[in-house]
């Protein structure tokens, strides 16, 4: 048959031609008698144009021989004749006509069943070819390819699994038969098998289809397989790998833990026998040596802390707790207690909030807190003239904290290592010593808290790091509009250096609503206050600090109608100038603000409802520090506090500062000596402590266990609780957690704050 050749011929033939369209090629679609590529068929069969071409003139010539024979023999012999003749051209026709019909019932059966003969030999052809084709991509690829019987017996393997199985003709085999391993694997026909061969134990991922074959429409089973055996190699050494690391990970938490531990317990003992000393009679120079001794102390503590931050964040343990808290208390607090860091160098520091920051939202007040006194910090530590300006506002439901120093600057490469581990920024940074922690840590709260913490710097002009984190919990739109009027009606007058200090108080009063010039000179403060007084909106504050004190009297004197505008005169210090006089003997001013300024504290003196200076706020900034003296009381308290501590330094500060503080204190070494004294005596001659101080961890037992006996001895025998303080060096959020379930009534963090005991002391017992 040559209908498809002739078809492929003619259109190469058509589309060969180039430039011509497409009805060019319909109009000479007509095919010439003479086209090579001419689509008649030429299989043997010739069918003519037109059935018996000679049965016209052969019936005309019949015609005229029976014209003539009646006309030569007459009428009734010739139609005699005529009778005959087509009685026999009649049979003939019919003898014609079936001939006819029977070679035209053949052909088409013959036709038809060579086109069957032919499309089954290109069908079994192509399917040669593919499988062929099929064979040597698998060969190509190392895959194995193999067809079995629904039995199991092999019918056609693929080269390399005649290699890998040593067999040249595995057919009529089965695999168990060659030693294939066949387990289970993810789904159904998925199979891992495992093949020995001449190099070793090879695993290749086998999956089989079932399908039925064309030719004889039994079912066979296909087998593909791929060598999986480097995969599972390296799945394995890199599963390895993960487990040692995990394992090396919760050692180094352990040994972290541990080490705290130890390094909190003689730390507690450093700092609370300094603080004891400090409460002798010292001579200026000891008072320098202790104060040195405080703060290395405290930066080791700072140092203790960040190890341990960084192993959780590390193992993937850090957990934020956000609660609504006030920020700008937070921020202010943050900035106070490092202010003293920054008076002692000589440089300034300041804080100011918008007025679009609400007073409370969601947010993880110890963390922020521990982010801010890293960064402020930070940047406290390398400002060396100037100071540091810390201003937080609302960006797009976004609160955004900006620390700007005009400390050394950085470099784009040093920018770039800031926040890395264990990484300081070139020699300044170097010189001024750290750890290199704490920026990286702040960095991983602020992205585990959904914001960032960059940094933006120029050499020579100092850094900006920027704080972002959603505002959460608050409505912003309300909280604008609580603040913007505080201050309506107050004009200030603020007589200061130029500097953070002084920006931060002017954007204070302005954002609170009032009114605020801030001037250096006494002829700058004329002018101000001449413009003032040409307005409906006259002076009503005068802010001068301690440095520009003489240039005030100066100005009073130049212009003595201000005395008679009865300016509310306020005298602005560092807690380091302040000489301790009553504020009625400093010429004349009727209050003291401190630096740096808290609002609430500004709010009032402006407002007239506070004299004197301002009140603090506790400092809290997420670490132990010890601060003043407690108070001693006129008589001991009556019941007495049980103190389990093993060290015997922190015993002794401990009871010191709590006898100090009018308590009778009794003292037992571990946890035996304190099962001992709560549960061993007879109930009738058992003398309850007052309150219970305990160490975490003892020899003898441990605080969990003790705390679960005390509550259900407490319970069986219908007493009320003792409260219970936990000592602890273990800083993480569960072991708080834990022991409050356990049944502590409060968990401080060694080294304890002396003030913060015996205030948590008086909370429990209610004093």
């Amino acid at each position: 048959m040559s209908d498809l050749p002739n078809l492929r011929k003619r259109i190469a033939a058509e589309f060969s031609v180039p430039g011509r369209t497409l009805g060019q090629r319909r109009a000479s679609a007509t095919i010439p008698d003479d086209d090579p590529h001419s689509l008649e068929p030429d299989d043997g069969f010739d069918v003519p144009k037109e059935r018996y071409p000679a049965l016209k003139p052969a019936l005309a010539g019949a015609g005229l021989l029976c014209s003539a024979a009646i006309l030569g023999t007459g009428i009734d012999a010739g139609f005699r004749l005529l009778s005959i003749g087509l009685a026999i051209a009649g049979v003939t026709g019919a003898a014609l006509l079936l001939r006819d019909w029977y070679r035209s019932s053949l052909a088409p059966v013959a036709v038809q069943g060579g086109i069957r003969a032919e499309k089954a030999s290109d069908k079994q052809w192509e399917r040669s070819e593919t499988s062929q084709l099929l064979s040597t991509i698998h060969d190509a690829l190392g895959d194995i390819a193999i067809i079995r019987e629904p039995g199991g017996k092999i019918v056609q393997a693929s080269s390399v699994f005649c290699r890998l199985t040593g067999w040249l003709k595995p057919e009529g085999m089965t695999c168990e038969a060659l030693g294939i391993e066949f387990e289970p694997a993810s789904g159904p026909n998925h199979y891992r098998v495992r093949i020995v061969t001449d190099t070793g134990v090879k695993i290749f991922d086998w999956h089989d289809v079932i399908a039925r074959e064309p030719a004889s429409g039994a079912f066979m089973l296909h087998s593909i397989a791929r060598d999986v055996t480097e995969e599972n190699r390296i799945a394995r050494e890199s599963e390895e790998a993960r487990r040692r690391a995990e394992n090396a990970s919760q050692a180094k938490s352990r040994l972290l833990a541990t080490v705290s531990h130890e390094i909190r317990t003689p730390l507690s003992g450093i700092l609370g026998m300094s603080h004891l000393i400090g409460q002798t009679r010292l001579t200026g120079e000891q008072k320098n040596y202790l104060a040195g001794m405080r703060q290395s102390g405290h930066a080791l503590v700072q140092l203790v802390d960040d190890l341990l931050d960084f192993s959780s964040i590390e193992a993937g343990r850090f957990q934020l707790r956000p609660a609504p808290e006030p920020l700008r208390e937070t921020i202010e607090s943050v900035v106070e207690m490092l202010s003293h860091r920054a008076h002692e160098k000589g440089i300034e520091i300041g804080a100011t909030v918008t007025a679009d920051v609400p007073g409370l939202m969601d947010f993880d007040a110890a963390r922020l807190r521990q982010v801010l006194f890293n960064v402020i910090g930070n940047a406290v530590k390398f400002t060396h003239a100037g100071g540091v300006l810390v201003s937080a506002s609302v960006e797009r439901e976004t609160i955004v904290i900006r620390i700007d120093d005009s400390g050394p600057g950085m470099s784009p490469q040093e920018q770039e290592r800031v926040f890395d581990e264990f990484e300081q920024a070139g020699g300044i940074a170097q010189r001024a010593g750290g750890s290199g922690l704490g920026l990286a840590i702040s960095r991983h709260i602020m992205e585990e808290y959904g914001g960032s913490l960059t940094v933006s710097s120029v050499p020579g002009k100092g850094s900006t790091f920027e704080i972002r984190f959603p505002a959460l919990g608050c409505d912003l739109a309300a909280a604008a509009r609580a603040r913007k009027g505080v201050l309506a009606g107050s004009r200030v007058l603020v007589m200061a250096p130029a500097g953070p200090a002084s920006r931060a108080l002017s954007a204070t009063i302005r954002t609170l609503g009032g009114l605020c010039d801030c001037v250096e000179t006494v002829e700058d403060a004329q002018a101000a206050a001449v413009r003032a007084l040409s307005t409906s909106a006259p002076l009503t504050d005068i802010i001068v600090d301690h440095r520009h004190a003489g240039q005030l009297r100066r100005l009073l004197v130049q212009m003595p109608g201000l005395e008679r505008q009865k300016l509310r005169k306020t005298y602005l210090v560092n807690p380091e100038e302040r000489n301790g006089r009553p504020i009625n003997q400093m010429d004349g001013y009727h209050a003291w603000l401190i630096r740096p300024l808290r609002e609430k504290s500004l709010v009032e003196v402006l407002r007239g409802r506070m004299k004197g200076m301002e009140v603090r706020d506790a400092i809290n900034d997420n670490r132990p520090m010890l601060r003043e003296v407690p108070i001693l009381r006129d008589r001991p308290a009556e019941g007495g506090v049980l103190l389990a501590e093993d060290d015997p330094i922190n015993a002794f500060m401990v009871r010191s500062v709590l006898e100090r503080a009018g308590h009778s204190v009794r003292v037992v070494g571990d946890f035996e000596a304190l099962a001992a004294a709560l549960f061993d005596a007879p109930a009738a001659t058992r003398s309850a402590p007052e309150l219970i101080i305990t160490d975490l961890n003892m020899p003898g037992g441990d605080g969990f266990s003790m705390l679960q006996r005390l509550r259900e001895d407490e319970r069986r025998s219908g007493q009320g609780p003792v409260p219970v303080i936990v000592l602890t060096s273990d800083s993480q959020p569960d072991t708080r957690r834990n022991l409050m379930a356990a049944g502590a009534s409060a968990v401080l963090l060694k080294p304890a704050d002396p003030k913060a005991l015996t205030a948590e002391i008086d909370r429990l017992l209610d004093r």
